[in-house]
């Protein structure tokens, strides 16, 4: 034979207890939610564009590659550079001056 089990709430309501439930669950909802946002799609820059952001000449990013301060990508004759590693690269240099 089943034995059934009994929870017993006191000084709740069951809308109250309803309530609450609803309540936790959304909150851990938000909370998947947001751990499973997509990535975000890296953007890759031209040579021209570097220059243009960071206010340089093409010689300046040609000394830069070769120093390892930028960290070009290459396909084929194609030159590209990470949105994401410029900027940490704006933060090295500016670490360095400071230092």
């Amino acid at each position: 034979m089943t034995e059934a089990k009994v929870t017993q709430v006191h000084n709740t309501t069951p809308q109250e207890f309803k309530e609450a439930i609803i309540a936790d669950f959304r909150t851990e909802l938000q909370l998947f939610c947001k751990s499973i946002q997509p990535i975000q799609q890296q953007e890759y820059l031209t040579r021209e564009e570097v220059a243009a952001i960071l206010k340089i000449s093409m010689s300046t990013i040609s000394e830069w590659n070769k120093n390892g301060i930028l960290n070009p990508y290459r396909l084929g004759n194609l030159i590209r550079y990470k949105q994401s590693e410029i900027d940490q690269a704006l933060i090295n240099i500016n670490n360095k001056k400071t230092a």
